[in-house]
């Protein structure tokens, strides 16, 4: 048991971390592109693109916001 209790700990700090908005963040993109690669919104092809800057966008919301709220 404790080997296992280890291993999700290690898991958890490794996902979450010290922000737990980035981590949610990826997920709802991970999501919502998952969603438009069934739903054909938009181009197959353009669907990891999409994926790849809502990432970029909720890394760099996150670091706007942390950087405000050092002020």
């Amino acid at each position: 048991m404790k080997y296992l209790l280890g291993f999700l700990k290690f898991w958890y700090d490794f996902i979450i971390g010290d922000c737990w908005q980035i981590a949610a963040g990826v997920v709802i993109v991970l999501g919502c592109g998952a969603w438009l690669a069934h739903s054909q919104v938009i181009r197959p092809g353009l669907v990891p693109l999409a994926v790849g800057l809502g990432v970029v966008l909720v890394a760099v919301i996150s670091l706007l916001l942390t950087a405000r709220r050092a002020r």
